[in-house]
């Protein structure tokens, strides 16, 4: 199957509320609708990760993360955009309203627009930003092949979009945009 069926596909099993692994820059992420708060459960559940943490969002483009984020002072704004698209995570304020899952209860948001092409395309065709966290149960190292999800996950998953990693040895940098902190290498 070409990755463009793969990919319409996965997004509707988002859309339906399904839970799906995919590459990104790194290693493979779990995916899910992040408004959909069964969907969201689930995918904690499928970790086995508390729900206190927060988690990231990923997108196509700054205009999917927009319902999230707060408006951005000019200066922040600049700084976030010239990361982007690319590997570098950035926590800014969440905007009023956006569900406490997501934020883990803070008033910030940790968001991305990626460059990998086909978490990107993922992003598109599903119509909005992803929850984006490493394909691995709690504590456990992140998945980094297909294979190694159908590993862990056995039939767990809705889908799988098989295709390579971005090139990162490592996950994305994590930066606050407010005080410009280095959150993770």
């Amino acid at each position: 199957m070409g990755s463009r069926f793969r990919v319409k596909l996965a997004a509707r099993r988002l859309q339906a509320g399904g839970v799906v692994a995919y590459p990104t820059e790194a290693v493979y992420g779990l995916g899910c609708d992040p408004l959909n708060h069964a969907a969201f459960a689930r995918l904690l559940a499928l970790k086995q990760r508390p729900d206190a943490k927060g988690v990231i969002l990923i997108a196509a483009d700054e205009a999917q993360l927009a319902p999230f984020m707060a408006p951005l002072p000019a200066a922040m704004a600049a700084t976030v955009r010239d990361s982007w698209p690319g590997p570098v995570t950035w926590i800014v304020p969440a905007r009023d309203g956006v569900p406490p899952w997501l934020t883990g209860g803070r008033d910030s948001i940790a968001v991305r627009v990626t460059a990998h092409p086909l978490a990107a395309a993922l992003c598109r065709v599903f119509g909005g930003a992803l929850v984006s966290t490493s394909a691995n149960r709690s504590g456990g190292r992140p998945a980094r092949t297909a294979l190694r999800v159908r590993q862990i996950f056995a039939d767990e998953l809705d889908d799988i979009v098989v295709g390579p990693l971005g090139g990162l040895a490592r996950p994305t940098t994590i930066r606050d945009a407010r005080t410009g902190a280095l959150i993770r290498p």
